[in-house]
């Protein structure tokens, strides 16, 4: 820019000169020489000076210009600088004010959430606070040393009417249905109880990597002297389940103690307290239920909650029913008092006999009210279910093994190789007999509706396997050698069930069968008589006229007076009436008339129908004992 004014300033002092140049006078002639004076001369030098101090002036002003032209080239360029500065800090004043603005959003959104967060705090708190004087007020558990314990149960007033008389609580003994013939099918009965008030508690900790847990359960429905571990283990004060378990987070559970048999059908996977249980008054259930409770060992794995696999060892029990036989078996006995288990006695009968030699023999007979097998092993019982996404399906078996002692030489049969050398009942030759049982089960179950309606069926057939039946059918029968005959038994139950807000409604119809088990023994003879009395022994003989016809079943159709004075004691006629079938429908709802923090009121009725088929005898008739029953319960469930 210095560069540019200086060539302006120089360009017009070269033009200024030239102008003066040309306006000057022009210089005389030759000729005109001698006519210069000094006047002209002074003239001439006034015009250079003057020419020089115009010269000179114009190199002021252009210097001048040229400070001038610098101070403003420095103005300006203090201006840019300042200019720059000023953009920068304008710059730098627009991100701070973005950034302020920003930190002003920000801080806007966090007091916002401060001020949610404090709302949700404060209801939180309430919340809480409300839940923990709820919990002090009405806890759901208790908390003691780490672990949590939760009592349960409930307390319930119940009644049963039958149409026939059986003398039973409101536990159905379905396998004694009087037959047509019996005074008391003549009679209806009505029993109030509450002796199904159950008590229970829960208790459960937790490690790093297994959760540990107890369980006891127990209720007031068992007789002091007829208690026996068949089933249910109906000691008083009857212990329904005593168990202890150990949950690994890997998928393995250990459990043992007193337990519902792995027979017994689950809502899910094979876990204890998951039972599927007939929602029915009757504590007896319903005809066709498979299941027992009793002591078991029991080691289960979680695979995925897909698949389960189980195993049990459980505690055995052989019942049997048998017919005619001699005295050449044993299976078991009454129990040992001292061990804890029942020995009662039922009245003994004597008989006295007469041999053609003269000799007489006193024979006294005693029943035992509880008996208790010999049991050689456990039961072993194997589970595989599944629950693939719809339904919950269960597969198993049942291993037991029987036995009991034979005594070849107590009869006197023609085949009896003992007649040639002793002539009196004998223990010689005594052997222990054993022989294998068991069965195979499935169990289903599906939910339709949103969970609201299930359907479940359960089916289980097998030899030696009746006892699991909820009729408590016989395992066994004995031949006429004095061996074990397992019985053949199928098991069969559907059930159908609506769950509602406040009302539950159910419908159950099973079916239990025992086929015939029986013997014909031609030459039956006592020691020293000099014939033979043929005989069916076992169950449900039910055999060719020629050869007896099987066993007496005519007084299954007749009443008999009772025995002299016993006014308690019904009479009793010769009908021996093996089941050979029952079968039960049932229908009920439970309405829950409170629900809630206080725990829970409900009140049901049930209906059944229960028919008792036996075997045919001699007559060939087929008696049958029926049974219309219906119970009304009212029970208060602890929170």
């Amino acid at each position: 820019m210095k560069s540019v004014w200086s060539l302006c300033l120089s360009l017009c002092l070269a033009g200024g000169l030239v102008a003066q140049t040309a306006t000057a006078p022009k210089s005389p002639t030759k000729k005109k020489a001698a006519a210069l004076t000094a006047a002209d001369v002074q003239e001439l030098k006034d015009a250079i000076a003057s020419q020089s101090a115009a010269l000179a002036q114009q190199q002021q002003q252009i210097q001048e210009l040229r400070d001038e032209l610098r101070r403003k080239d420095q103005a300006v360029q203090q201006a840019q600088t300042a200019a720059g500065d000023a953009a920068s800090k304008a710059d730098a004043a627009q991100a701070q004010a973005a950034q302020q603005q920003d930190t002003v959003g920000a801080l806007k959104t966090d007091v916002s959430d401060l001020k949610a967060n404090m709302t949700n705090t404060a209801l939180t708190l309430q919340e809480t606070q409300k839940n923990v004087n709820a919990a002090i007020e009405s806890p759901m558990a208790l908390h003691f040393k780490g672990i949590t314990i939760t009592p349960g149960g409930f307390l319930a007033g119940e009644f049963v009417r039958r149409s026939r008389a059986l003398g039973a609580d409101i536990n159905t003994p379905f396998n004694a249905l009087t037959m047509p013939g019996a005074s008391a099918s003549t009679m209806s009965e009505f029993f109030g109880s509450g002796r199904q008030s159950r008590v229970s508690m829960l208790a459960e900790g937790k490690l790093s990597d297994v959760k540990l847990s107890g369980y006891v359960e127990g209720d007031f429905l068992s007789a002091g002297v007829t208690s026996t571990p068949t089933q249910s283990n109906s000691y008083t004060f009857r212990q329904r389940q005593a168990w202890a378990q150990a949950a690994f987070d890997n998928g393995f559970t250990f459990t043992g103690g007193q337990m519902w048999s792995l027979v017994t059908e689950t809502k899910h996977g094979t876990d204890n307290r998951s039972e599927a249980l007939p929602m029915t008054i009757d504590p007896q259930y319903t005809v066709g239920f498979s299941w027992a409770r009793q002591f078991g060992l029991r080691v289960a794995k979680n695979f995925g909650n897909k698949v389960w696999l189980a195993l049990s060892m459980e505690n055995p029990q052989a019942s049997f029913t048998t017919h005619g036989n001699g005295f050449n078996f044993l299976v078991g006995s009454a129990g040992a008092s001292s061990g804890l288990y029942n020995s009662a006695i039922s009245t003994c009968s004597t008989a006295t006999s007469t041999s053609a030699t003269g000799t007489v023999s006193v024979l006294t007979t005693c029943s035992p009210i509880a008996t208790y097998s010999f049991n050689p092993s456990p039961d072993l019982i194997a589970k595989l279910a599944f629950e693939p996404g719809f339904g919950h399906y269960e597969i198993f078996g049942i291993y037991s093994r029987f036995r009991d002692r034979v005594f070849p030489c107590a009869e006197a049969t023609v085949t009896n190789p003992c007649l040639t050398s002793i002539t009196a009942p004998s223990v010689a030759g005594a052997y222990n007999s054993s022989t294998n049982g068991g069965g195979f089960g499935v169990n289903a179950r599906w939910s339709f509706a949103n969970k609201r309606l299930d359907f479940g069926l359960h089916g289980l057939t097998g030899r030696g396997v009746g006892r699991y039946g909820t009729s408590t059918l016989s395992d066994a029968s004995v031949r006429a050698d004095g061996t074990l005959d397992l019985i053949r038994s199928y098991q069969g139950l559907a059930t159908l069930e609506w769950h509602g807000p406040k009302l539950d409604v159910y419908m159950n119809a099973g079916t239990e069968y025992a086929g015939r088990a029986f013997t014909y023994d031609p030459n039956n003879l006592q020691f020293g008589a000099t014939a033979g009395t043929p005989a069916y022994v076992g169950y449900g003989a039910g055999g060719p006229l020629a050869l007896g016809g099987g066993f007496t079943n005519s007084g299954c159709f007749s009443e008999a007076l009772p025995p002299n004075g016993a006014g308690n004691l019904p009479g009793s006629s010769k009908c021996t009436a093996d089941t050979r079938a029952l079968t039960e429908g049932t229908i009920g709802f439970w309405y829950r008339i409170y629900q809630g923090p206080k725990g829970r009121f409900q009140w049901g009725p049930q209906i059944s129908y229960v028919n008792r088929a036996a075997w045919s005898g001699k007559s060939g008739a087929e008696p049958h004992g029926l049974d219309a029953m219906v119970f009304t319960s009212f029970r208060y469930y602890l929170p």
